[in-house]
């Protein structure tokens, strides 16, 4: 069955390719606009606006990846470009990663605001009240796991974007062109 937006045996289709670059971009601008710092930084005044909007980013993020995941269980994938075993692997596992943490590091930022007392913001709802009990030192770990899992991802997605201009530049196979949104 072909449904527009679709992918084929060559390339992502446009749904596919949506979901991945719109991802991408709010990554970046979370990581971007992400406060840091201690708990008593984070949730200054001075950064209620970067904190919010990177919460609302972070949130999109989680959302993102959970549609993105019902539609590549409902969609194709290309088929792998020739290469050596132990790249379609590394290729794989760097996938299976990027999504967990996609998922893992909102999560990780909900769980870690709710145990320390903080609401989480989404702009268009609001603050969504902490659900769980206070357990401020389980959430300030939970916290400093979230800063750890944010950097990772930021060094996988470079990994991951190395990787694509290596099989264009160098090895000059279709792996890259598979999600840019242009035609063969």
């Amino acid at each position: 069955m072909n449904r527009p937006g679709s992918s084929n045996r060559n390339r992502y289709g446009a749904v596919a390719q949506y979901f991945h670059w719109l991802t991408v971009v709010l990554v970046i601008a979370a990581y971007t606009l992400s406060p840091g710092g201690s708990e008593v930084q984070v949730y200054s005044a001075a950064h209620d606006f970067s904190r919010q909007i990177h919460e609302t980013l972070g949130l999109t993020v989680g959302v993102l990846t959970l549609l993105r995941l019902a539609w590549r269980a409902l969609d194709a994938t290309p088929d792998d470009a020739p290469m050596p075993a132990v790249m379609r692997y590394a290729a794989k596992i760097v996938h299976v990663a990027l999504y967990l943490l996609l998922i893992a590091v909102p999560l990780t930022a909900i769980v870690g605001a709710w145990f320390e007392g903080h609401p989480v913001t989404l702009l268009v709802v609001g603050e969504i009240a902490p659900s769980l009990p206070l357990a401020h030192d389980v959430g300030k770990t939970i916290a400093t796991i979230h800063t750890y899992l944010g950097d990772a991802i930021v060094w996988l997605a470079g990994l991951h974007a190395a990787a694509g201009l290596f099989h264009h530049f160098y090895l000059r196979d279709r792996v890259l062109r598979s999600m840019l949104p242009t035609h063969d």
